[in-house]
C-alpha cells in the first residue's frame, strides 16, 4: 500500500552517516529536510550539476541557501552528463549522476565515510519505470522497476520514498511552508517520460485510482522471479564452465541457455545482448553439431565466436 510521507520516513531505518542526493527538487528537498530533522550530525547533500541547461546554476544556488539553512554539510560535483550516440539523454544523466555520488563519497571520508546514500525517487517515479520497461518489451529484470534498496561500489543505497505518491510529498512541503525549484525539462514531452508522466498517469488514476499499489505488487513479483532466475544462472554457469562448454549448453532448455548466456555475457563481459542477437546465438548453439561448424556473431557490444568445443566472447 502507498504510505504518508511521515510513514515512509518512520520506516527508513539507514546506517548512518547518510548522504541525499540532492537536486533542488521538490522530492530531494523534502527527503533532505526529513533526514536533517531526524538525524542532525549525521546528514549530508551531495549535489551534481549536470551543465545541461542554463537552470543547473539555480539548482546549485537553491540547494547551497537549503543546506545552509539546516546547517548539513553539501558538496557539490559537476559532470559532463551528455549522452553518446545511441543513448537516451535520461540514461547518459542517470549514469553521470551515480557516477559523481560514489566519487563524493570517497571525497567526504572525515570525520567518518559516508555509508548510505539516499534517492528521493517516489511511487509515480517506480510506475514510470515500470511502464518505460514494458514499452521497450523488457524482461524481469526490467519489469521490476527501481529497488527499494541495493549496494554498489561498497555503499548502501536506499529509496525510502518508493511507497510516496508524488502528490503526497508535495503536500508535506507545502503544509511546511518550503520551497523547492521545478526543473524545465520535466514538461519537455520530447522525453517518453514526461509523457508517460503528464499524459498516462492521469488517466490511470481515473481508470484506476489504486494503480500505484498494484503496480507495485507486480514490480515485487518481477524482483523475486528476477531473483530466482539469478540463482539458477549461477548453478547453470558453475556446471557449464566458463567459457561455456557448447554440448554442456546444449543439454540445457533453450531458456535456460538464454538465462545463462544473459548472465554470462553481463558479469563476465559487462554486455548485454539485443533480443534478436540471443535468438541468434541460440540458433547457432543448436545447429552446432559437427566440429567443422564455426560460430562468429555479433552479441551485445562485441561477438561470440566458437574456440574449439567452448563459446568464447570478444569485443
Amino acid at each position: 500500500m502507498t504510505q504518508s510521507f511521515d510513514a515512509a520516513m518512520r520506516a527508513f531505518a539507514p546506517r548512518l552517516p547518510l548522504a541525499v542526493g540532492l537536486s533542488g527538487g521538490a522530492d530531494s528537498t523534502a527527503l533532505l529536510l526529513a533526514c536533517a530533522e531526524r538525524w542532525p550530525g549525521q546528514v549530508h547533500a551531495f549535489h551534481v550539476h549536470h551543465g545541461l541547461q542554463a537552470a543547473a546554476d539555480g539548482f546549485e544556488q537553491h540547494c547551497q541557501a537549503l543546506c545552509a539553512r539546516l546547517n548539513v554539510p553539501l558538496s557539490v560535483r559537476r559532470v559532463d552528463a551528455r549522452h553518446a550516440p545511441g543513448q537516451s539523454p535520461e540514461d547518459a544523466a542517470r549514469q553521470a549522476r551515480y557516477k559523481a555520488f560514489e566519487a563524493l563519497a570517497l571525497v567526504n571520508q572525515v570525520p567518518e565515510a559516508i555509508k548510505t546514500i539516499v534517492l528521493a525517487q517516489h511511487a509515480d517515479d517506480q510506475v514510470e519505470t515500470l511502464l518505460l520497461a514494458l514499452s521497450r518489451g523488457a524482461g524481469v529484470a526490467g519489469l521490476a522497476a527501481m529497488p527499494a534498496q541495493w549496494q554498489r561500489g561498497g555503499l548502501h543505497w536506499s529509496r525510502p520514498l518508493l511507497r510516496v505518491s508524488g502528490d503526497a510529498v508535495r503536500a508535506w512541503l507545502r503544509a511546511r511552508g518550503e520551497s523547492w525549484v521545478e526543473d524545465p525539462s520535466n514538461t519537455d514531452e520530447r522525453y517518453t517520460r514526461n509523457r508517460i508522466r503528464w499524459q498516462l498517469l492521469p488517466v490511470l488514476q481515473q481508470a484506476f485510482p489504486h494503480f500505484r499499489d498494484t503496480f507495485a505488487r507486480s514490480c515485487m513479483h518481477a524482483a523475486q522471479a528476477n531473483e530466482l532466475l539469478q540463482e539458477l544462472a549461477e548453478a547453470d554457469l558453475a556446471a557449464v564452465g566458463q567459457p561455456p562448454r557448447i554440448a554442456a549448453l546444449r543439454a540445457l532448455s533453450r531458456a535456460r541457455q538464454a538465462n545463462v548466456l544473459r548472465h554470462w555475457l553481463r558479469i563476465r563481459h559487462s554486455t548485454t545482448p539485443s533480443a534478436a542477437q540471443l535468438d541468434a546465438l541460440l540458433q547457432q548453439i543448436a545447429a552446432c553439431t559437427t566440429r567443422g561448424h564455426r560460430i562468429y556473431l555479433k552479441v551485445g557490444n562485441g561477438h561470440a565466436v566458437r574456440e574449439g568445443e567452448a563459446l568464447g566472447w570478444y569485443n
